[in-house]
């Protein structure tokens, strides 16, 4: 094999991800020192196409990076003025009263944002400090150096064939050096996969666990909005089938957040989490809030959802897991922005700290300390055992020992620590041990096909390219796969990327990789681990307006 040969650029610090976590480490970074040189690459076609989050957002973050936001433009424009927590069955709800809801569930000083508006904020402000920021650049290989330290990545890769072979127009792409790199990728980022595996940084912390957001936004009738309303939903559609639950977010514009989570360590491999999203909207509340209105994007990610005692090492000789690569989500309240947002200061306090002691690529010892002990710790340990103990003993344990752990941890009193058993994708079981589910057609006017509705996240892949869903073993998913779990990917997939063609020994396995949104899911939830999620060549991708 002909060894590539590429240039070579050197900074100090190397930021892969312009998300939440990435642009803060940036502009810390710069705040700091000047004179620091630093480079942040997004695989998205622009900063904030891939950025797709529910999102209200607690500005704790924010307030510590740049505290005189709101003189600045920042686009936080909706503080949450209602919050409303239901318990759904097929006909009707229930509310729960706020008074018996943990005071960390209370959204009061939250706003309702795009966050792929405020990492395009946040960019303009870096640039400002002289941060350079280059879209459209994936990252598809990890450089090491001599001592087997991160060195760097490798960006801008383009104009390979399908078969993997280098195309009449091939760009070999560039590798960027840093004294430290920073992966801020987001959930199962495929460079922060490979470091993770690499220096074993899972090796004494639990199995991280993942959920699958889907989203779409609306604008409904103007008589039924109500901006900075905040409403939370959990039972039907999912009831025993699987964790979850929903969030409908009113911004401005007449617009209406709609998003369903489904935990991906469901048993039952004829779950649709798609599917069940699409049924969910058909509630009479939900119905009735949107009737008359019209969808105007949808996207998927996963989220990660292991929490405090999923958090691997996260520092790494040469750089630092920063923000969702690492897993900082705050489960009950569907929030990690605000943590991927400390991470990224608190790494770069610690690289620039290490930078001017005549440091490089060695282990950031401090970034480690202070996201355990400081603000992201107490956030994340308070709900550390609200996770296991849904997945062990259901919705209703959830929400009764749940919160009554919350409600502890707030006084301060901690009762241990509970484990979260297998990986998501363990968690399967065979299809002879579970029954299929019926699911109504969509109607197209509340409820939508896949395929349609993938067409709204404006996602667009090179066919010329390879596929950047990888099967370790080709024979697996006709062989193992469809016969022992019913071929759950056509199901779990939220854009229809997996299909089974054809019948008896013709079946085949076809990946329709143009229609991926980078949601990871087949890389987590695949019960024989076989698919193998890396990145496309820059710029493709959803493209979110808005999420």
């Amino acid at each position: 094999m002909t060894q590539i040969e590429r240039e070579a650029m050197e900074y100090d610090v190397v930021i892969v991800g312009a998300g939440p976590a990435g642009l803060s480490a940036a502009i810390r970074l710069k705040q700091l020192d000047a004179d620091l040189n630093v480079v942040v690459l997004e695989k998205g076609s622009e900063v904030g196409a891939h950025i797709l989050s529910g999102a209200v957002l607690d500005p704790v973050g924010l307030n510590q990076l740049i505290p005189d936001w709101k003189a600045k433009g920042a686009p936080l424009n909706v503080p949450v003025t209602q919050d409303n927590f239901y318990m759904l069955g097929q006909a009707g709800q229930i509310r729960i009263p706020n008074a018996v809801m943990p005071p960390l569930m209370n959204n009061h000083g939250n706003y309702i944002v795009s966050m792929g508006n405020v990492c395009r904020w946040l960019a303009e402000q870096a640039e400002e400090l002289g941060v350079e920021i280059f879209p459209g650049m994936s990252c598809s290989e990890v450089v090491y150096g001599a001592d087997g330290e991160v060195k760097g990545v490798v960006a801008g890769e383009f104009g390979k064939n399908p078969d993997g072979t280098q195309g009449p127009n091939y760009e070999p792409g560039m590798e960027l050096h840093g004294k430290y790199v920073f992966l801020g990728e987001g959930v199962r980022g495929s460079l922060s996969k490979q470091v993770i595996a690499k220096y074993a940084l899972d090796a004494h912390s639990d199995v991280q666990k993942y959920g699958l957001g889907m989203k779409e936004i609306w604008e409904i009738d103007p008589e039924k909005h109500r901006p900075g309303t905040v409403t939370h939903t959990m039972g039907w559609p999912l009831d025993a089938n699987a964790g979850g639950g929903s969030f409908i977010y009113h911004l401005d514009n007449n617009q209406v957040y709609v998003g369903f989570v489904v935990h991906l360590n469901y048993k039952n491999p004829y779950v649709f989490p798609y599917m069940e999203f699409q049924r969910f909207k058909h509630h009479p509340m939900v119905a009735e809030l949107l009737k008359g209105g019209k969808r105007v994007a949808y996207g998927a990610r996963a989220i990660s959802e292991g929490g405090y005692q999923s958090l691997p090492q996260l520092a790494f000789p040469g750089g630092a897991l920063l923000g969702c690569a690492a897993g900082m989500v705050n489960v009950p309240r569907i929030k990690g922005n605000h943590n991927a947002m400390l991470s990224g200061i608190a790494a770069a306090e610690a690289a620039c700290a290490a930078i001017k002691a005549g440091r490089s690529a060695d282990l950031l010892e401090d970034y480690e300390t202070e996201v355990r002990s400081g603000l992201i710790g107490r956030d994340l340990r308070k709900v550390r055992n609200v996770k296991p103990l849904w997945s062990r003993y259901g919705l209703a344990a959830s929400l009764s020992l749940g919160g009554a752990d919350m409600w502890l941890n707030t006084f301060g009193i901690r009762l241990g620590t509970l484990k979260h058993g297998k990986s998501d994708a363990l968690a399967t079981e065979p299809a002879a041990k579970h029954k299929q589910i019926d699911y109504p057609k969509p109607d197209g006017k509340l409820s939508f096909d896949r395929l349609t509705n993938v067409a709204f996240s404006f996602t667009n892949h090179a066919e010329s390219q390879p596929a950047h869903l990888q099967l370790k073993d080709p024979a697996i998913p006709v062989a193992v796969n469809l016969p022992k779990f019913a071929g759950p990917s056509a199901r779990y997939c939220p854009a229809g990327v997996y299909e089974f063609v054809g019948t008896g020994d013709d079946m085949r396995f076809q990946i329709n990789f143009q229609n991926c949104v980078h949601c990871k899911t087949c890389d987590i939830k695949d019960p024989s681990q076989n698919i193998v999620w890396t990145v496309p060549q820059g710029g493709d991708g959803p493209n979110y307006p808005n999420m």
